[in-house]
């Protein structure tokens, strides 16, 4: 076994001053970030709405997506906080299949992670310079944090990294709200290990550097539903789910407890316009009971342009090429309901 070098050693002072933000874009970033950063602490009661394509794999079509959110977030600033989803890295189950920006940064090109740390630095910046809104990504590969957190504004973790034991220690070291998804198997106790070893501080190899991480009091749970041993879906959004979930917070005296409702993956079946019945479920368990109202204050939906999906090399402007996702039309109408029954 052996490792070939596909380039020098990466300086990362060199490729964080590509897209770097500046002047009164970096000074409304820190303005947004800190909104965000009362929602999770409960001193904002806006619903947090973590939304966007599945995999971020055409800069246009993000950007047409992202200038749209924008003023739709205008329209629902008094109740709703807009984060996009810029997801640059797609986990992929047995390694196979598109990687992401970071690794293509054409769908239909070749490999090209250097190539690739440009495009996802330039699409986030391209997003907050020209939208105003602030972003998300996925934590996929902890190494390769530091060639974004100056940019982003949420991290995901996500349902096949939250039992690593590196994720869940950098995790503890980020400054931005992160969010835990259940792993695949869809248990708590793994999912609230997690949370633990984020809220907590760490000390562990990071990049080379023995660090101790300051610990994350921002990090809190996504529920995105499970597989069964059978490869059957397993929801955890309905009620006595979320009670269970507001039993595990209310035990351990978790910091700033938090829970995002993702309404895809296990959770819809990948059935995308099930998204809007799961959203609607959610509120009106919200209406229902005072502790889910208090601590459920966020989802994260799967949205494009076009409904559904296509292939890597299908030409549909604004439709995913990963998992299917909802399209601009429905979502709007989703984010209006939201308002409204929030």
């Amino acid at each position: 076994m052996s490792f070939k070098a596909l380039s020098q050693p990466i300086d990362f002072d060199e490729v964080n001053a590509l897209s770097q933000l500046s002047g009164s874009v970096a000074e409304h970033k820190a303005r947004r970030d800190e909104e965000l950063k009362q929602i999770i602490e409960g001193k904002d009661q806006r619903i947090l709405l973590l939304i966007g394509p599945c995999s971020a794999h055409d800069e246009d079509a993000v950007l047409e997506y992202a200038t749209r959110l924008a003023k739709l977030q205008e329209k629902v600033k008094d109740k709703i906080f807009m984060v996009p989803r810029v997801y640059t890295n797609k986990p992929r189950t047995n390694g196979d299949g598109y990687k992401g920006l970071l690794h293509q940064p054409n769908p239909e090109g070749k490999v090209n992670l250097i190539q690739g740390i440009g495009a996802v630095r330039q699409l986030h910046n391209r997003v907050i310079t020209e939208t105003g809104l602030t972003t998300a990504d996925e934590m996929l590969y902890p190494e390769n944090l530091e060639f974004i957190d100056d940019l982003v504004s949420y991290i995901a973790i996500g349902a096949r990294s939250v039992e690593d034991q590196q994720h869940r220690f950098v995790a503890s070291g980020i400054d931005q709200p992160t969010g835990m998804k259940n792993p695949t198997s869809g248990n708590l106790r793994v999912l609230f290990n997690s949370l633990h070893a984020a809220q907590h501080q760490q000390e562990f190899i990071h990049n080379g550097i023995e660090v101790e991480s300051s610990s994350n009091p921002l990090a809190h749970v996504v529920l995105r539903g499970g597989l069964n041993e059978y490869g059957e879906n397993i929801p955890n959004y309905h009620y006595e789910d979320l009670m269970k979930v507001i039993g595990f917070y209310q035990k351990e005296k978790y910091k700033n407890p938090f829970i995002v409702i993702d309404t895809n993956h296990d959770n819809s079946g990948k059935q995308y316009k099930e998204q809007i019945r799961i959203v609607k479920e959610t509120l009106e368990n919200r209406n229902w009971n005072r502790d889910i109202k208090q601590l459920v204050r966020g989802f994260m939906i799967e949205s494009y342009l076009v409904d559904g999906r296509q292939d890597a090399d299908g030409k549909v402007f604004g439709q995913s090429i990963t998992d299917p996702c909802l399209g601009w039309e429905a979502s709007e109408r989703l984010v209006d309901f939201i308002a409204e029954h929030a």
